[in-house]
């Protein structure tokens, strides 16, 4: 077959629709198979899809488009890809090529030698064809015109039948840029008439950009954590000094033997098991009228990234060691980074920790992750004076807090819970350590 379709893959039952937030490619460029064409963005993760097959791209839908499951957002051409031709195009078709180029390109470049930008005076006559109403446009370019406040009568346009493409759009833009501003003199301008106030000065500029799919889905959850649940925050703080200790002592061999760092993470998912455990309200969740009790511990790790906080999923914590809770927060961050995360990376969780102390929080009351029960927070080791016995003493100390559905968990269980994260934590000994 000649030509693959490339279509939207399905990425979860509850997802029907998602953004196509870039291509790595440009239309007619060649890729290989297995090579990464796109990112495709959803509510809850962003992916990358891979080609099928070798050949040359055919570009359908633009970056930045909502587009269905199973929608053909472009081809591979292999056929296209054997019998392109080697000669350079002619130099009359230049401009349509820059045109096309820019139209491609995430975002306007300076001219160049090879990229001629047009004349300005040239910019405000029509092409051949007359242009479409504003409203006729793609949205892509009814938004870049809007943004730089643009009369789009005065672009010519290079698509089919005179239509105006965002690449027209762009290098509209370039040339006004690249073109001095005319002034006209005014009468009492030229009897040397002071300049008026208001025209001096930095002007005051706003932007605007859409939400991104996890972002409004973030809000969307937040808002309903809020409006839905019954929450309640309660604290404490945790001496820090015998988890320190023990990863001075034992970091080097830790990495040489597991390959993966000794973190504060390790430890609070393993106090937290033993917390939920001891306080299984915590770990349920409220169904209807019922209440559902979970006999396995799935701990969310929160995850602050480019596109949001995420929050995937380390699944039976109580069955793992320090270094293989470690390595899975690790494999979750690379694939964050690589935007391979799947949904079933975040499905399922009984309860989430997240460390704002990275980010160098003090304190916080951190949000439910519904329709769990509550979440940890984690904050940042400063060294204060406390009381030890009768002495006063610096010691390495952590808030703590927990978020909690009042409508199923007690103030007291909340507090027995954090008191066993502190216990855990300033006697590390309790918790089992395979290093």
């Amino acid at each position: 077959m000649a030509s693959i379709e490339i279509k939207v893959p399905a990425v979860g039952e509850s997802i029907t629709e998602a953004l196509l937030a870039e291509w790595f490619k440009k239309d007619g460029d060649t890729v290989r198979k297995d090579e990464a064409l796109f990112a495709l963005e959803t509510d809850k993760v962003t992916l990358e899809v891979l080609a099928e097959a070798s050949g040359t791209l055919r570009i359908a839908v633009a970056a930045g488009s909502t587009v269905k499951v199973g929608a053909v957002v472009g081809a591979i051409d292999s056929a296209a890809a054997k019998a392109q031709p080697s000669a350079p195009a002619p130099a009359a078709a230049e401009p349509a090529a820059v045109a096309t180029a820019a139209h491609r390109a995430p975002a306007p470049s300076p001219p160049t030698a090879t990229r001629p930008a047009p004349e300005p005076e040239k910019a405000a006559e029509p092409a051949s064809g007359t242009p479409p109403p504003a409203e006729g446009l793609p949205p892509s370019v009814r938004r870049l015109a809007a943004e730089h406040a643009l009369d789009v009568s005065r672009i010519p346009g290079t698509g089919p039948s005179g239509r105006i493409t965002k690449g027209d759009v762009l290098l509209f833009i370039e040339a006004a840029k690249a073109a001095p501003p005319e002034k006209p003199v005014a009468p009492d301008a030229a009897a040397g008439a002071p300049a008026c106030p208001p025209c001096e000065g930095p002007a005051e500029e706003i932007s605007r950009k859409p939400m991104s799919p996890i972002r409004k889905r973030i809000a969307e959850r937040l808002l309903k954590a809020r409006q839905n649940t019954a929450m309640l925050t309660t604290f404490n703080d945790v001496d820090m000094s015998a988890v320190i200790e023990l990863r001075q002592r034992y970091k080097e061999s830790f990495q040489k033997k597991y390959g993966v760092s000794l973190g504060f993470m390790s430890f609070f998912v393993k106090a937290s098991v033993e917390a939920l455990k001891a306080v299984p309200e915590i770990n349920a969740f409220i169904e209807g009228d019922d209440i559902l009790y979970h006999g396995y511990y799935h701990i969310g790790v929160a995850v602050g990234s480019e596109k949001g906080l995420i929050v995937p999923v380390i699944r039976h914590a109580d069955r793992l060691s320090f270094a293989q809770i470690e390595q899975a927060i690790g494999a979750v961050v690379a694939k964050i980074k690589e935007n391979k995360l799947q949904l079933s990376d975040l499905e399922g969780g009984t309860f989430t920790i997240t460390n704002g102390g990275v980010f160098g929080s003090l304190l916080s009351t951190p949000i439910l992750n519904t329709p769990q029960s509550g979440i940890l927070g984690m904050h940042r080791v400063d060294r204060r004076p406390v009381a030890v016995g009768d002495a006063v003493v610096i010691r390495p100390m952590m808030y703590v807090a927990l978020s909690y559905d009042h409508r199923i968990v007690d103030g007291r269980e909340a507090v027995t819970f954090l008191k066993h994260i502190k216990e855990c934590i300033e006697n590390p000994e309790r918790i089992m350590m395979e290093i």
